[in-house]
């Protein structure tokens, strides 16, 4: 029978919580027009609360509880709930999902695209053979490739061998309504007596994991403590996110006797308020495919200091919307860092230039139109003029 609702996507992640790849994937759901696609998500793992961020009632989210490694019925169950949903669009991200386009294949669905958001830290360079090799027999079974950043596109033609015309680049949106840039005096961040108006408060958004590498932040930030006068009365450290990182960040600062110049509170659901409240944000990550929180700090009226990996140069213009150094060098952020409290009028420069660049190129509007053009044009070169049945 002809579905009675527009056609379906089935996104295929591994696991429906706190990350820049799932943010990016319900701010495409939560700001595409009900009328042009209905959306289901598959977790091959599982989900938490971070699910009621999706506004939309619709929206059906199934976990299959697979467990970490090979699992060789997760393909026969997945197989089971596409042939029960019956998606016009099958929609995979990253290394996790890729395998799954063959079994979406199989249950006949007719468009099949699979994008690529980043890399964790087992293969930071994407260069491992077994991956090359995965993604290079799956190819066959996608129509039509997402790449983040232009830094992704090329790796995907340059080095997995894809035809440029199957790779469509596509930078992550930021909510502009939700963050914008702080009017008049800081609120109270942190805890009483935390952070006062005359404080340079530096903060970093983001799980706390290895590829991250906060800690390489909190170095920097002990070097500034040691080598600046009057540091320990100006600066200020937030770090928002939880994981294996935050222990050891906070045992650095308490050997350093600075755990009281510092707030690192876990996981928060106020993000948009904290940024606010910052005046530099930084990112010491490992690699990167385009990171919501450098594109949140800029609508929020942020300058950045930011490693320069993955898609970074290509978000933050050095010298204009702030700057970027090595990854694992903690001395070159310290330096950054302080290029904006030796200069603090760079911090209303370059803060003002990141909020209209994220006006002009990274609107949420401008990215849902593109992820619907590459839906509307795989789907009707899939299917060609045949009728999708339910």
């Amino acid at each position: 029978m002809i579905p009675n609702g527009p056609p379906l996507i089935l996104h295929i992640i591994r696991r429906l919580s706190v990350g820049g790849l799932e943010n990016g994937l319900v701010n495409l759901i939560n700001h595409m027009d009900p009328q042009r696609y209905r959306h289901a998500i598959l977790c091959l793992m599982d989900y938490d609360n971070f699910r009621s961020r999706i506004k939309r009632k619709d929206v059906d989210v199934i976990a299959l509880h697979n467990q970490e490694g090979k699992n060789l019925s997760i393909h026969a169950r997945l197989w089971k709930v596409i042939r029960k949903l019956r998606p016009a669009i099958v929609h995979t991200r990253n290394l996790p999902g890729l395998e799954y386009l063959f079994p979406s294949a199989l249950a006949g669905v007719p468009a099949r695209i699979h994008g690529e958001h980043g890399r964790d830290m087992y293969d930071l360079d994407g260069l491992k053979r077994r991956y090359i090799f995965l993604r290079r027999i799956i190819t066959p079974f996608v129509n039509q490739y997402i790449a983040v950043s232009t830094d992704l596109a090329n790796w995907l033609i340059q080095t997995v061998g894809v035809h440029p015309d199957r790779v469509t680049q596509i930078y992550n949106g930021v909510d502009l309504h939700r963050f914008f840039p702080r009017d008049g005096s800081r609120p109270s961040l942190g805890p009483p007596n935390f952070v006062s108006a005359e404080n340079l408060v530096i903060g970093a958004v983001g799980r706390m994991e290895t590829v991250k590498n906060q800690l390489t932040l909190v170095q920097a930030f002990l070097q500034l403590l040691d080598q600046e006068p009057k540091a320990r009365e100006r600066l200020r450290l937030v770090i928002i996110g939880n994981g294996r990182l935050r222990m050891e960040a906070e045992s650095l600062l308490r050997d350093a006797n600075a755990h009281r110049l510092a707030w690192l509170p876990g996981e928060r659901n106020d993000i948009p308020e904290v940024i606010r409240q910052l005046d530099l944000f930084v990112l010491p990550s490992l690699r990167e495919g385009i990171s919501n929180t450098i594109l949140e700090a800029m609508a929020s009226g942020l300058p950045v200091v930011a490693t320069r990996v993955g898609g970074n140069p290509e978000l933050v213009e050095e010298g204009k919307t702030g700057l970027l150094v090595p990854c694992k060098d903690p001395v070159a952020m310290a330096g950054a860092i302080h290029s904006y409290l030796s200069n603090p009028k760079l911090l209303s420069i370059h803060g003002q230039a990141g909020r209209k660049r994220a006006e002009e190129c990274f609107s949420i509007e401008r990215m849902v139109q593109s992820y619907v053009q590459v839906y509307d044009r795989v789907l009707s070169r899939t299917m060609g003029s045949r009728k999708f049945k339910a």
